[in-house]
């Protein structure tokens, strides 16, 4: 039997424990929670341009000055919180990337008004069950897909800010609506069967 150490995994996460961690426990699982939804909104938002090692390490620092990423609280930050935001070292102080929370903030409200919860909203978009890819090894991971496309363009019709198709894949690869996972890591036959129930808010 192998032993936490030696699991095979996807050698994307191999960097620190960190990572690791958040590939074995987090990255591919289904999320149908409209606060998680959020708060990986923001942290691929601050990833733009940036590697997702850099944003994971700074992840506490998010969730402390974005309110635990509560996006009704996040809706109401006055440009003056965050000019406060913008002086703490422990995000990413990127002025475009900070005051975008708020303006999507503001946006995933409204698509919890309109569709009951952002969750059913977006997991409309891979007919509301995970997409089971059988991928040999990262070279054949995608940037981004029809499905990114198409969803990445609602959410700029409606609004939202540093939601381009490659941020939008990332985060359906985050949340579960993809499993990328290859098929040598652990995680791939684990996720494989998992199922996925919408539900409103």
């Amino acid at each position: 039997m192998k032993t936490h150490t030696e699991k095979e995994r996807c050698s994307w996460c191999l960097k620190f424990d960190q990572y690791i961690q958040y590939h074995d426990e987090e990255w591919g699982v289904p999320v149908h929670d409209d606060k998680t939804h959020f708060e990986f909104l923001i942290l691929e938002g601050a990833q733009a341009g940036l590697s997702w090692s850099t944003i994971l390490k700074k992840r506490e620092g998010y969730r402390k000055v974005f309110a635990n990423f509560d996006p009704t609280k996040v809706a109401k930050f006055t440009d003056k919180k965050l000019e406060k935001i913008l002086l703490d070292p422990s995000i990413v102080r990127n002025r475009l990337k900070v005051f975008a929370a708020v303006n999507n903030a503001k946006r995933f409200l409204e698509i919890q008004k309109e569709f009951g919860s952002f969750d059913f909203y977006i997991w409309s978009f891979v007919n509301h069950k995970p997409i089971q890819n059988r991928r040999k090894s990262l070279k054949e991971v995608p940037a981004t897909t029809k499905e990114s496309d198409a969803l990445s363009k609602d959410l700029i019709k409606r609004g939202f800010k540093f939601v381009g198709s490659t941020v939008i894949y990332a985060h359906m690869q985050a949340c579960g609506l993809v499993n990328d996972h290859v098929e040598s890591c652990f995680r791939y036959k684990e996720l494989t069967s998992t199922s996925s129930k919408p539900h409103k808010k």
